[in-house]
């Protein structure tokens, strides 16, 4: 059982919705009638345990979440962990009537920077979509950096993304690339150097995330500023990497690491070692909202990625989908100024949820999976 206080908010219900394109909502409400919606992973387990705690006690619960268990950390612990941890802190700041930032310690920026997505799974007419992102208000975008590739092939394949690059930069827009774990070292080498004259915003994930100490070695071989963190689930997984001075920018994604506290916690970290903080976000209005908490009570924050209109997304399931004002996003000149409504300062609409979480689930769609590359020789390919 949970510790308690005389103003205790206990947890009588937990929900879980998936819908579409591919996500999962967890709606949690304390017996005081205060009630929230975050993404989350796999949450039975979590349900089972909370039920009746003090929804106040934010990191009681996440300490006990984390440790009273012998397996620990992982994607899926650590997917459950950030959706219940997510929709405390809105829980807590409707409460008390504040954002979720205040609870942080208060702002240090009006407003923050934010890219899109160009180019999908197999980067191509990147010019015809930065220019659309550009008239959509964005400053800056991302896009992979290769298709598949063996584990050394031939260097003709990297020319392209130094096109590609080009045709952004030639618009007078930043760009980030995203290496997605596609590229082996021996290829990322080469790639790393063809783009460092190319004024890249910073280069993503340019090697496998179990490789801290070849980030380290690639990263003094270029002075492109080197980014990643998606796949790492806690503070704990970020250490090697700031240790070994391996990274310039952390990418911590708030629905797997843990949750808006586990992100400042990676933050604080990370500005030890004079890191910036770029939480990635291909995902939901819940998710991102909670990121631009972090993003506007940290100074070394940097940027924030944000799926609108991205690849994974569909006409009517997108980012704005499920929210009852998605003016609360807009983008202008490149950023979104910080939401002042309480908690994550964002309003879902419960409804239309309900109704797609049921559609999906009478329509026996199953639960997204990446797509598995071959190449032309039959073998597995990094997606």
């Amino acid at each position: 059982m949970s510790l308690k206080t005389s103003a205790s908010s206990f947890i009588s219900k937990i929900e879980v919705f998936r819908v579409p394109p591919r996500w999962l909502f967890v709606r949690i409400e304390t017996v005081d009638g205060f009630d929230t919606e975050a993404i989350e992973g796999a949450f039975a387990d979590l349900t089972q345990r909370f039920l009746g705690w003090d929804a106040d006690g934010i990191e009681d619960i996440w300490q006990t979440a984390y440790r009273a268990r012998f397996y620990r950390g992982g994607p899926v612990l650590m997917s459950a962990l950030s959706g219940l941890d997510i929709a405390l802190w809105d829980i807590k700041g409707k409460k008390l009537g504040v954002p979720v930032w205040q609870l942080l310690g208060g702002k240090v920026r009006n407003r923050v920077r934010v890219y899109g997505w160009i180019g999908g799974d197999h980067p191509s007419a990147v010019r015809e979509a930065a220019r659309e992102r550009k008239e959509q208000g964005f400053t800056a975008v991302k896009m992979n950096a290769t298709e598949a590739l063996a584990w050394l092939d031939s260097p003709e394949l990297l020319k392209g993304t130094v096109e590609r690059v080009r045709e952004v930069r030639a618009l007078g827009m930043d760009v980030g690339v995203d290496f997605h774990g596609r590229v082996h070292k021996g290829m990322a080498r080469q790639l790393a150097k063809l783009l460092e004259g190319e004024g890249v915003l910073f280069i993503e994930e340019p090697l496998l995330p179990t490789q801290p100490s070849e980030f380290a070695d690639l990263g003094r071989l270029v002075s492109t500023p080197i980014a990643a963190g998606e796949r790492l689930y806690s503070r704990y997984e970020f250490r090697p990497y700031f240790e070994g001075h391996a990274l310039d920018v952390a990418q911590p994604d708030v629905s797997h690491c843990g949750g808006i506290s586990e992100l400042v916690r990676i933050a604080s970290m990370a500005e030890t070692y004079d890191v910036a903080v770029a939480p990635h976000c291909p995902l939901g209005p819940i998710a991102l909202a909670a990121c631009i908490s972090v993003g506007v009570s940290k100074l070394n924050f940097f940027i924030q990625e944000m799926s609108w209109q991205m690849h994974y997304n569909s006409d009517d399931a997108d980012l704005f989908t499920y929210l009852a004002d998605p003016s609360v996003f807009a983008v202008r000149d490149g950023y979104i100024t910080t939401p002042s409504g309480p908690g994550l300062g964002i309003v879902i609409n419960e409804e239309l949820v309900r109704t797609r979480a049921k559609e999906h689930s009478r329509a026996g769609v199953e639960a997204w999976r990446n797509p598995i590359w071959r190449g032309e020789d039959g073998s597995i390919r990094e997606w």
